[in-house]
């Protein structure tokens, strides 16, 4: 057996439904992640997690976006807010924490800009991009139609919920 199946499998259902969250903030999928358990192998777990995601409805995507802290925040609250998940979040942003100012202040206001439009924050897989990367991907989706938005921003929920998933083990 693979080792984030194992992990998920070891962990009684209050733990594991913590470690769940931690990969994607929506209830439901989390519930759903629980009744699947125990997994037979890695392949599992993220086939699962695709088909369970995909599965899900507006109300639960956005529920997921709720539980990331927005790009380019101020590192020190991230720190504090997100302790539970201290190393994920930071690790996913760092080229954020490497940007000059005037990046900083673009995705910022970037920020600010998009969750006026669609009524929810930027979500990016920022792992691996530069601030500037995610500034330009902001600045090109923040002129999408509301529902080709949405499936861009839930598509990159699903590959953070993959990449954390792989953090299990």
């Amino acid at each position: 057996m693979s080792t984030v199946a194992m992990h998920l499998n070891g962990l009684d259902d209050e733990q594991c439904k913590e470690a769940l969250t931690r990969c994607c903030g929506a209830h439901r999928w989390v519930e759903q992640m629980m009744n699947k358990r125990p997994f037979a192998s890695d392949e599992q777990v993220f086939s699962e997690a695709e088909s369970i995601w995909q599965s899900l409805g507006r109300e639960d995507i956005l529920e997921a976006f709720t539980h990331h802290p927005k790009i380019g925040a101020n590192v020190d609250e991230l720190r504090k807010k997100f302790q539970k998940t201290h190393t994920w979040s930071s690790q996913e942003q760092a080229s954020v924490q490497e940007a000059d100012e005037e990046t900083l202040q673009a995705l910022a206001q970037g920020n600010r800009d998009y969750e006026a439009r669609f009524g929810y924050i930027f979500i990016v897989c920022a792992t691996g991009k530069s601030a500037q990367e995610m500034l330009t991907l902001l600045q090109a989706r923040i002129h999408n139609e509301d529902e080709k938005e949405l499936s861009i921003a839930a598509g990159e929920q699903q590959k953070i919920t993959k990449i954390r998933l792989e953090k299990l083990s």
